[in-house]
């Protein structure tokens, strides 16, 4: 079998006004995607997403230049893999990582396993999920709109959710102590329907991050992520010192030596590569690398369902309990990228029986959802 096209389809949709979220200053106005097709001279087709941070543009650019690497040969050959990224070039990073997926998805079809199955013949049939949301909420103007969502999806049956800290703190005079009081808020009013964590999403200072961290852990919180800025190895370090709830982070590492001075600074209780960064081979790798440290691994994930599905794999081929994360902002292109989506039932994901990834794409994406070039997002003044 040998490769005979390498292809990207590269999607959008505007997000309706209701619909945009809010990280920090900068509102999001549309959905991106971005998917790499391996197709072979035996009919057999590979699909992997790219995280569409990577801008679908460019990591088209990238795939077209890289095509000569990979047509005429072995897909099931490891060597056919790309080099890895070296955390650089985000659109390289994520164009490599999303041909790595592929790659996993055409091999799984050629031995007529699942991908997880791959990993490990006695992986997991199912996942469970967490909702990943909580940008949608105004400090200015509507800031219970996070309890709402979380009481929302604790009745949609989700056992998880994971929120943000919101609009940019400095146009509200918003502190630790006022976070703290609303995030008290959102447990209270899922009780113990729901486990509950939050994103920092590295907008933090040392002394904000300890008291939250420290308050977090008190309401029972199951972990808080990159609430520093990445670079702040030693920070991390005493703030995963400070608490008994897992301090996570690492979604925008592409590489497991990336993680080397956290892991041996013990900088974080739990890993969080993303597969469409990275891509399959190198979250194994770093999934390893962290269990020498005693470290728990559960991938980043923020864009659309080929990814969900990667990573649903991922975690049921390590056979982990930790959820799966699931954007439930991204909106309809989430999940209409796939000809069968799986169904969520209870905040639980089963894998299809369908060898590979266990999906397919649905047709005319490109007709359907056609590339809006720009940034996803504005940076909004006030």
């Amino acid at each position: 079998m040998r490769i005979t096209g390498v292809d990207t389809l590269r999607l959008s949709r505007m997000h309706e006004p209701d619909g945009q979220w809010f990280t920090g200053t900068f509102r999001t106005v549309k959905a991106d995607c971005a998917i790499v097709v391996v197709s072979t001279d035996a009919g057999l087709v590979g699909i992997g997403e790219a995280a569409a941070y990577g801008w679908p543009d460019k990591i088209h650019s990238w795939i077209s230049w890289l095509r000569p690497l990979l047509v005429g040969r072995d897909p099931l050959d490891p060597a056919t893999a790309l080099p890895p990224g070296l955390g650089t070039e985000r659109p390289y990073d994520c164009a490599v990582a999303a041909v790595d997926c592929a790659l996993w998805d055409l091999r799984g079809r050629a031995a007529g396993r699942r991908v997880a199955e791959l990993i490990d013949p006695a992986a997991a049939d199912s996942v469970r999920l967490y909702a990943s949301a909580g940008v949608r909420y105004d400090w200015s103007t509507d800031q219970k709109q996070v309890v709402d969502e979380a009481v929302s999806h604790a009745d949609l049956g989700w056992t998880a959710y994971k929120f943000r800290i919101g609009t940019e703190w400095t146009w509200d005079g918003v502190d630790a102590e006022k976070f703290l009081g609303l995030a008290g808020e959102v447990a209270a009013a899922v009780g113990d329907r729901m486990k509950l964590m939050v994103d920092g999403n590295q907008r933090l200072d040392r002394d904000a991050a300890l008291a939250i961290a420290r308050g977090l852990d008190g309401l029972g919180f199951a972990w808080f992520e990159e609430p520093l800025p990445q670079a702040d190895v030693e920070g991390y370090a005493q703030l995963n010192r400070a608490v008994r709830m897992p301090i996570t982070g690492g979604e925008r590492f592409t590489s497991v030596r990336e993680f080397r001075p956290y892991l041996e600074r013990g900088a974080y209780a739990i890993v969080q590569p993303d597969a469409g960064i990275c891509g399959i081979t190198e979250c194994l790798r770093i999934a390893e690398m962290a269990r020498h440290y005693g470290v728990d691994f559960c991938p980043h994930g923020w864009h659309n369902g080929l990814m969900a599905m990667a990573h649903a794999h991922l975690m049921a081929g390590l056979r982990s309990t930790r959820p799966v994360e699931v954007c439930t902002v991204q909106g309809p292109l989430q999940w209409a990228i796939l000809a069968d989506p799986p169904t969520i039932d209870g905040g639980h994901i089963a894998l299809p029986a369908a060898p590979g990834l266990g999906v397919t794409l649905a047709p005319d994406l490109e007709r359907r959802f056609p590339y809006l070039e720009g940034h996803y997002a504005v940076e909004v003044q006030r």
